[in-house]
C-alpha cells in the first residue's frame, strides 16, 4: 500500500497495529528479565517487532506506506506541547544553582552536532566520495537528539531532497539508545569500583516499577489534574486542542514561510513550536494559563513520543542502513568515544559534587534519550539525592532554544552548501561557553577524583 491509497481507516489500521505492539512491548518488559535489564522501552520494543515483521522486514503485518510520515506529524505535535507543558522560572534562578550544569550539557550537546558534522564532512566524506555533505549530522541527530529530533532531522531533508535522512538518523537514534544502556551500564560498575558512585544499586534492589514498567498501587501518583469541568468539554480533549492548534499553526507558519521565502525551508516542528510559545504568551497574559495543567501535557506530549519511536523504527529502510553500513559504523564508534571523552574528562572537571551521577545522567541523555539517562540515574541513585533531575530540568532551559534552531537550521545550511557555517558557528559556539565557564570558575583542570564511601539509604 502505497501513501496515495491512503484514507482515515488505513490510518486507524496503522494506529491500530501500533497500539498492540506497544502493549506487546509493555508486556514482554514486564515478564522477561534480559529486557528489564536494559531499560528498553515498550516504544522501542514496539518499534524493533514493527521493523521485523512490517512491511521494511518479514511483511507479515499490514502497515500503510505512510508509517515513514507519521514521525514527522507526531514530533509536530511534541514540539507544539513543549512550550505548553514548560514550567516558567527565573533566569537568575537559573543561572546560580545551575550554570555549571548549564554550561556542562551546553558544550556536550552542541560540540557534538558540530564536530559530528565535522567528522562527516571530511574524515568519512574523505574515504567515501559519494556520502552526503551532511551525513555527519545523524550523529547527534540520534544520539543527543533521540527519535524525536531524528524524525524532524528526516523530515527536514526529504523535504529537501535527501529521502535516506530520515532512516539514518532514526538508526542513530536506535544505536544511540542501545549504547546508553549497555555503555551506562558498564560505567556504573567502572565508577562503583573506582569508589567515585554515592548510592548505587543492584538491579534486584531497584524498584518494581522501573524493572517491569508497572506501577504497583501503593506507589501511583496523579498523572495530571482535571483544569475545565467535563460537563462542558473534557479536559484530555481540552488539551490535545491546544496541541493540535499550536501544531496547525506550526504547519500554517511553515507553509507562509516557505511561499515567502522558498529558499528558506522551516519545518512544521520548529514552527509548532514557535506558535506554543506564542500561544503560551497569551495564556498567561489573559490568566487562561492556570487552565493547562503541566502534567497533562506532559503525559500527552509521551504518548505522541511513544507513538514516534515506534513508527520511526519501523519504518526503517533495512537496504539503505545496508548501504551505509560502514561509514554509520564509524560514525557510531566516533560519536561513542566522543561521548565517552566528555564523561570521563569533562565530567569531573567542571560538576564538583556529584559528578559521577550527573555525568551517566548526562551519558544516558547524550547517546540516548532523558528515559535512558534516568533509568541510569536511578541505578547509582535510586532516592535522586544528588538533585541531578532537578538541576538538569533548570538547566535544560536555556539549551533548548539552542537545540531547536540547530535542528531547524542544520538541514537547509547543508543544503545550500553552507555546511561549514553551521560546523563553524557549533565549534565557536560551545568553545565560547567552556571559556565562559573557567572565567566563572566552573571550569578545572584538576578533575575532581575524590573517593566516597556509599551513602546509606534509607
Amino acid at each position: 500500500m502505497t501513501c496515495v491509497d491512503f484514507s482515515p481507516w488505513v490510518l486507524f489500521v496503522d494506529l491500530g497495529i501500533a497500539s498492540g505492539l506497544i502493549l506487546l512491548g509493555q508486556l514482554i518488559r514486564a515478564k522477561v528479565r534480559f529486557v528489564q535489564e536494559l531499560f528498553l522501552p515498550a516504544s522501542l520494543l514496539a518499534g524493533f517487532l514493527g521493523l521485523a515483521f512490517g512491511p521494511n522486514g518479514l511483511g507479515y503485518l499490514p502497515f500503510s506506506g505512510n508509517i515513514g510520515v507519521y514521525p514527522g506529524i507526531l514530533i509536530a505535535l511534541v514540539f507544539g506541547a513543549l512550550p505548553l507543558a514548560s514550567e516558567k522560572a527565573p533566569f537568575r534562578e537559573i543561572f546560580d544553582r545551575v550554570g555549571n550544569l548549564w554550561a556542562y550539557s551546553q558544550v556536550g550537546m552542541i560540540l557534538q552536532w558540530g564536530i559530528g558534522a565535522l567528522f562527516g564532512m571530511f574524515i568519512l566524506g574523505g574515504v567515501w566520495k559519494d556520502l552526503n555533505p551532511a551525513f555527519g549530522l545523524m550523529l547527534a541527530s540520534g544520539f543527543a537528539g533521540g527519535h524525536g529530533t531524528a524524525a524532524a532531522i528526516g523530515a527536514a531533508f526529504k523535504g529537501l531532497g535527501w529521502e535516506d535522512a530520515g532512516t539514518l538518523a532514526m538508526t542513530s537514534a536506535t544505536v544511540g539508545v542501545v549504547s546508553a544502556v549497555v555503555g551506562g551500564l558498564i560505567l556504573a560498575k567502572w565508577g562503583s569500583r573506582r569508589g567515585y558512585s554515592h548510592f548505587l544499586t543492584t538491579f534486584d534492589d531497584m524498584p518494581t516499577e522501573l524493572k517491569t514498567g508497572l506501577i504497583p498501587p501503593d506507589r501511583r501518583h496523579p498523572g495530571g489534574f482535571d483544569t475545565v469541568s467535563s460537563i462542558s468539554i473534557d479536559p484530555v480533549a481540552f488539551h490535545l486542542a491546544l496541541i493540535f492548534l499550536a501544531s496547525l499553526g506550526g504547519y500554517y507558519l511553515s507553509k507562509l514561510a516557505g511561499a515567502y521565502i522558498p529558499k528558506v525551508s522551516l519545518p512544521v516542528f520548529s514552527c509548532a513550536f514557535v506558535v506554543g510559545i506564542v500561544m503560551n504568551r497569551v495564556l498567561q497574559g489573559t490568566g487562561a494559563s492556570t487552565y493547562v495543567d503541566k502534567k497533562t501535557m506532559g503525559r500527552l506530549s509521551g504518548t505522541f513520543t511513544d507513538l514516534l519511536v515506534a513508527f520511526g523504527i519501523a519504518s526503517i529502510k533495512l537496504p539503505v542502513v545496508i548501504k551505509y553500513a560502514l561509514p554509520l559504523a564509524c560514525l557510531f564508534v566516533f560519536g561513542i568515544v566522543y561521548c565517552l571523552f566528555i564523561f570521563s574528562w569533562l565530567t569531573p572537571r567542571i560538576i564538583r559534587s556529584y559528578w559521577f551521577e550527573k555525568g551517566l545522567f548526562t551519558w544516558g541523555w547524550m547517546t540516548g534519550t532523558m528515559a535512558m539517562g534516568i533509568a541510569l540515574l536511578r541505578i547509582v541513585d535510586p532516592e535522586l539525592k544528588s538533585k541531578a533531575l532537578d538541576d538538569f530540568a533548570f538547566a535544560y532551559l536555556p539549551i533548548a532554544p539552542v537545540e531547536i534552531l540547530v535542528v531547524s537550521f542544520s538541514p537547509v545550511l547543508f543544503v545550500e552548501g553552507k555546511g561549514l557555517y553551521f560546523i563553524g558557528a557549533c565549534v565557536a559556539y560551545g568553545l565560547a561557553v567552556w571559556l565562559f565557564a573557567a572565567a566563572k570558575g566552573w571550569f578545572h583542570l584538576k578533575p575532581n577524583e575524590k573517593k566516597v564511601t556509599l551513602e546509606r539509604l534509607s
